[in-house]
């Protein structure tokens, strides 16, 4: 005869045999079982209590986007649900999968209009691939079982909501889950039809370009490969950072307004382009109409999405390159290879030459150059959203096995604290940076209480405007009146200490060098709040630096504000190469 066991005991059973050992959340009264149940296995599972059931549910997306294998995150009945919403968007949008078990009110009350209790099940329906309310005690670890299996197929959020009464009712210890005998689907081969074909193309083309998206991870080197075969550089969506290292001469960035001057100018000028995994939505806007496109990708919906397609392989982009590495011609360096490679280099250039302007409010440059020099080998950095988005794909120095991550298609602030609690309660050997704006880091500050109650060494750094620039630069753009996004300041550093950090607060050159120093030998989480000037970050969307086709005025203009004296248009460098 079966030993017995709670329900909820043996549902968490389940998420370790799927390698579910970390969980982040806020208990509740409707959530007592679960916690019991955490408590019983409190040498196997890893309870991060954070705050906010916001930043529980970001830090698990965090995580799932660091490590590419499912996290968990836990909402009490009522309130505690709602706020799981906010991170189980982020990682729908960004195809992650992320577990949300949900408390309720017990079997015997449900639809009584009983204290917190509310219909949970449609709220998760558009955000979830799975959303189950458990009917007994008995089923409970096998609809855990199926939502992980859900969740991992999908790229995306299962919820599981758990009426109070049902995990503790004492079920037979027999359940067996079905992770050891759980396969991903193998990925597409690329059809050998489609691959000459995509060669032919690529062969042909004057001004080649490889795009590199997403689905590209883990195909890094075969990209460089096939870049030094075809002399064709490289550019990538903004969440693919870190696929190709930024010190790869051919790679130009992104094109958007989270981007690089060469990504933008490059994506204008290609007349041949392969998209590897990429579903950028703003693509469309920056590359020319009439070029060649080829898109990889293993979901056929994606195709002509953004754009129009002339040859679609449905494959898996990794071995998509191996592919085209044995069947595109070897091709000489041309004259838009060059350039590019040029364009790029100014574009360099122009990014160090402001690396120790010790101006004060200070600039952005300084501050990236320093958490560069003290990044570790294998650092993770999770960067919040704003005009902080833009400055940490710009100028964080990706190599070796660095990590990046952001909020990329849902965009929510908060991101960056919650998922750096995700990394480095997962890696805590590796060093682990947030990286935020002042807007941002206000809405979810308070957990760095929760980095120092787990004594999480994260260095979270701040970058204070008095503003949510992001917004603001909108507004300009269309011509309105700034409204409703100046900022109370504030001294996050004198907060952090409060709460228990090592704090710093930085207005000059000299004090940002003293805090990046002693933050190195820091114990536990550092905060270091940098007052940065409130500069619009250049828009490389809407550059005016060429006298010869737009208007000198303007150009002049541009030039001041933007201080771009020594940027050089890309077609400055095709002109001089003939190409």
């Amino acid at each position: 005869m079966a030993e017995k066991i709670n329900a909820s005991d043996a549902m968490l059973k389940v998420l370790l045999d799927w390698g579910i050992d970390t969980i982040y959340g806020l208990p509740g009264g409707s959530f007592d079982s679960t916690m019991n149940a955490l408590y019983n296995l409190k040498d196997r599972m890893h309870y991060i209590q954070v705050r906010h059931e916001e930043v529980g549910a970001l830090a698990a997306a965090g995580q799932a986007k660091i490590t590419g294998h499912i996290a968990a995150t836990f909402g009490s009945a009522g309130p505690g649900a709602v706020h799981l919403l906010n991170g189980l968007y982020d990682a729908q949008y960004d195809h992650v999968p992320v577990l949300a078990l949900v408390g309720q009110v017990p079997t015997g009350i449900m639809n009584t209009s009983y204290f917190q209790e509310m219909n949970e099940n449609p709220m998760f329906a558009d955000v979830s691939v799975y959303n189950r309310t458990a009917m007994t005690a008995k089923q409970l670890p096998a609809v855990v079982d199926e939502a992980i299996r859900q969740a991992i197929r999908h790229n995306g959020v299962a919820v599981v909501t758990i009426p109070k009464d049902l995990g503790w009712t004492p079920i037979d210890d027999n359940y067996v889950s079905s992770a050891p005998t759980f396969q991903k689907p193998i990925l597409p081969e690329p059809d050998p039809d489609r691959i000459a074909e995509a060669a032919k193309l690529l062969n042909a083309a004057k001004r080649p370009l490889i795009y590199v998206g997403k689905g590209s991870k883990g195909a890094g080197k075969d990209i460089i490969a096939l870049s030094d075969k075809l002399h064709a550089p490289i550019m990538s969506t903004a969440i693919a950072k870190g696929i190709v290292p930024d010190a790869t001469p051919a790679y130009m960035g992104a094109a958007g307004r989270v981007a690089t001057k060469p990504g933008v100018e490059t994506l204008q000028q290609a007349d041949t382009i392969i998209t590897l995994g990429s579903d950028m939505p703003f693509q469309q806007y920056f590359e020319k109409p009439d070029a060649t496109f080829i898109q990889v990708d293993i979901d056929g919906t994606k195709f002509t999405r953004r754009h129009k397609v002339d040859l679609a392989i449905l494959a898996d982009a990794k071995k998509t390159v191996q592919a085209l590495l044995g069947a595109v011609e070897e091709k000489p360096e041309s004259g838009w290879y060059r350039a590019a490679l040029a364009n790029r280099q100014n574009w360099d250039e122009w990014v160090t030459s402001f690396e120790n302007d010790d101006r004060v409010p200070l600039r952005v440059e300084p501050i990236f150059k320093e958490i560069n020099d003290m990044a570790t080998n294998d650092a993770i950095f999770q960067v919040d959203v704003g005009n902080v988005t833009i400055d940490g794909y710009r100028f964080l120095k990706l190599h070796d096995q660095q990590q990046f991550s952001t909020s990329a298609w849902y965009a929510t602030m908060g991101y960056g604290v919650p998922a750096a609690i995700g990394a480095q309660t997962k890696f805590p050997d590796r060093q682990v940076w947030s990286i935020s704006g002042d807007g941002g880091f206000s809405m979810v500050m308070q957990d760095i209480m929760t980095e120092v109650k787990y004594k999480l060494p994260i260095i979270n750094v701040i970058l204070s405007n008095d503003s949510l620039g992001f917004i603001e630069a909108e507004q300009d753009d269309t011509k309105q009146p700034h409204s409703g996004v100046a900022l109370q300041d504030a001294d996050f550093g004198l907060a952090a200490k409060a709460m228990g950090a090592t704090g710093f607060t930085v207005h000059t050159l000299a004090e940002l060098k003293d805090a990046f120093a002693q933050a190195k030998n820091a114990d536990g989480p550092v905060v270091i709040d940098v007052h940065i000037a409130n500069d619009r970050p250049l828009p490389v969307e809407q550059l005016q630096i060429d006298p010869k086709t737009q208007d000198k005025d303007a150009v002049a203009a541009f030039t001041k504000k933007y201080e771009t004296e020594g940027l050089i248009p890309l077609t400055d460098f095709l002109s001089k190469e003939n190409a």
